[in-house]
């Protein structure tokens, strides 16, 4: 795989199925596997704590990148060697696409949605080429696929931009969303 690092939004919570810890692990497991840097969101709980860590066990490499008031709170995971302190989520946000090839998400919060939301949105208006997807665990983002598909259906947003956007259920999927990827023609006005 050509991409040397993965940006990866995920809860800070558990969720309460153990399939979304599971995938974590697997995720983090594929990660380091094909050599590829996670960038996220810095913290040590739910799933960003479960995702670092076993990145780290397993030897790979972990970028946090956090806000000051979270790190104050203590919020930071611990073992982190790279963690970048910003001013603000927005400025996280920014960084994480600036340091990322891809951006993946775990099933997480409305944090979660709206940092994956950002990062496609962004690939329409042609200020990231990175490919989204969202790891669809036992069909956890059912409803925000069927809410694309009537954004589709009422002219909010093009078949062909939707289909940029990758819902997948594997790893496999999720490789080869990656590895076919190309950016939304940025349109014209």
């Amino acid at each position: 795989m050509k991409n040397k690092a993965v940006a990866v939004y995920c809860g800070a919570a558990t969720g309460n199925q153990p399939a979304y810890q599971s995938a974590t692990v697997e995720l983090a497991h594929w990660l380091v596997k094909n050599h590829l840097t996670l960038v996220y969101g810095g913290g040590g709980v739910g799933l960003m704590g479960l995702l670092a860590r076993t990145v780290l066990a397993d030897g790979g490499q972990v970028q946090g990148i956090m806000p000051q008031t979270l790190v104050d709170r203590g919020a930071a995971l611990d073992e982190l060697s790279d963690l970048q302190v910003v001013a603000n989520m927005s400025i996280r946000k920014q960084r994480m696409l600036e340091l990322a090839d891809a951006c993946i998400a775990l099933p997480g919060g409305p944090g979660t949605l709206e940092e994956i939301a950002e990062a496609y949105s962004w690939t329409r208006i042609g200020a990231n080429a990175n490919p989204c997807v969202l790891y669809n665990v036992n069909g956890y983002y059912n409803p925000l696929q069927q809410m694309f598909a009537e954004m589709v259906d009422n002219d909010f947003l093009t078949a062909q931009d939707n289909a940029k956007l990758g819902f997948a259920r594997s790893l496999a999927e999720i490789e080869t969303f990656i590895k076919n990827y190309t950016p939304p023609t940025v349109r014209k006005y």
